[in-house]
């Protein structure tokens, strides 16, 4: 009967060191997580706070435009022609503008007005880059920067191109002037909520069409 307690005695000493040697593993587990969780965290970047951007503090981000950049070439997609090896060494040309859109708005009423100039877009100036030589009306333009814009009239526009660059605005140097050439509209063509400029081949070289809401205007240019 002694040997029998005293079997049970060491049984529940050995079962109660088993308990402790575990409950002890355990934490000491627990605490190189700890310790493994803290120096992740120590390592990972913290999120910056959103940046305040106000009128007077408008920070180095420029928030997006609702008159998108754009740009087309002639040939039509020349920078993907180039990289797939079937374009020249230079395009012929390129126009940079600015797109606005309608947004519920009347053309002729809210945006354009007979008579006054129009930049052919928004913001900046509209671009033509010229890359070989080309002729727009009676003037032959060498390869450079020129600037457009536009005088509308009821049944035909004033196209115009300038040699004043990196403008803003409205207000164009008259005196910069190089070319100027009228071109027929036409009305009622499929409705564009964005304005466009595009170019489309022609026998004489390309025109360069411009077009918004149902309005169409074609500039010959040839080379």
């Amino acid at each position: 009967m002694k040997s029998l307690s005293v079997a049970v005695l060491f049984l529940w000493i050995l079962v109660s060191g088993c308990k402790e040697n575990s409950k002890t593993a355990a934490e000491n587990m627990d605490a190189e997580q700890q310790v493994k969780n803290d120096s992740i965290a120590n390592l990972t970047p913290q999120r910056p706070q959103p940046l305040q951007q106000t009128e007077e503090e408008p920070g180095i981000y420029a928030e997006v435009d609702l008159s998108p950049m754009d740009m087309s070439y002639y040939p039509h997609k020349f920078p993907q022609l180039k990289m797939a090896g079937s374009g020249d060494s230079l395009p012929v040309m390129r126009v940079i503008y600015s797109r606005p859109h309608l947004q519920g708005r009347n053309l002729f009423e809210d945006i354009i007005k007979f008579g006054e100039n129009w930049r052919l877009g928004a913001n900046e100036a509209t671009e033509l880059d010229i890359f070989q030589p080309v002729t727009i009306g009676d003037k032959k333009l060498a390869p450079g920067r020129y600037t457009l814009y536009a005088i509308p009239k009821a049944g035909y526009w004033t196209i115009v191109v300038n040699e004043e660059l990196d403008m803003w605005g409205l207000k164009q140097n008259e005196a910069k002037d190089l070319v100027r050439v009228q071109v027929p509209v036409t009305y009622y063509n499929p409705q564009l909520e964005y304005f466009t400029m595009v170019f489309e081949k022609a026998d004489y070289g390309a025109n360069l069409i411009i077009a918004w809401d149902d309005v169409v205007a074609k500039l010959p240019i040839k080379f």
